[in-house]
């Protein structure tokens, strides 16, 4: 793996958008979150951005900190909870929750506003020519998140786990991010879009799945590939950019 290389991504969202993420995944109410369960999941995510050496905000640190003091409370036995200062809260779950729902009803007023914006487009005309998009290219695919690319890339990682006892052992393996973005962009081109999956499919070591997702993200931010979905946690795709 080339030390030298520094894969530099800006990570938009925030500590309650994993949460969110989270929550949304595992097809669960938010009044009905499992503390230990999504503080797991979230502990999971942050030795992830760790391990791809990916820089993060102190708030998510912070977020962590929060989830694993209101776990170790949520596991007390009653008699045995420490006292807080004149609260009436007796569910340590309850402010992370309300801090959750307040979140999430300014997102979905933005994306409404950003609805109507889009809407307000095709209404209002521009001095510049609007661009013809095909089927594919419209807003029945949406843009993937860094959540959703860390989520499949654990998966790929699994995978990997579970056959591991099937490969032979590889020596002095050395594999470079400069290498796998040329490999990405022979195996990707404009006529030839690919799956998330297929591009770790003949990966045969831990570190050969890192380098390659290092190099998927330099190739995303420098806007050489579009990744998307056609649904809410479905198979990833990834497009050439034709610029």
């Amino acid at each position: 793996m080339d030390a030298d290389y520094k894969v530099k991504i800006e990570v938009f969202e925030g500590p309650l958008d994993l949460l969110l993420y989270l929550i949304k995944k595992d097809e669960v109410d938010i009044y009905s979150v499992s503390i230990e369960r999504i503080t797991n999941q979230y502990l999971e995510y942050l030795n992830t951005f760790r391990m791809l050496d990916l820089e993060i905000a102190g708030e998510f640190v912070v977020m962590a900190a929060n989830l694993i003091y209101i776990k170790s409370r949520s596991l007390l036995p009653v008699d045995q909870e420490p006292p807080e200062e004149e609260s009436d809260e007796e569910d340590p779950r309850w402010d992370l929750i309300r801090q959750l729902i307040e979140y999430k009803k300014f997102k979905d007023a933005a994306m409404q506003l950003q609805r109507w914006e889009i809407a307000q487009e095709g209404i209002i005309p521009r001095i510049a020519g609007k661009p013809t998009l095909n089927d594919a290219e419209t807003l029945l695919k949406e843009e993937v998140g860094i959540f959703d690319l860390i989520s499949a890339f654990q998966k790929v990682l699994r995978k990997l786990e579970k056959r591991r006892e099937d490969l032979r052992e590889i020596f002095e393996e050395n594999f470079t991010v400069s290498e796998k973005i040329d490999f990405i962009l022979e195996t990707i081109t404009p006529e030839r879009p690919a799956t998330f999956s297929s591009l770790f499919a003949a990966a045969a070591s831990r570190t050969e799945i890192v380098v390659t997702f290092l190099a998927l993200l330099e190739l995303m931010r420098l806007k050489q590939l579009r990744v998307i979905q056609v649904a809410p946690f479905a198979d990833i795709e990834i497009e050439r950019v034709i610029l």
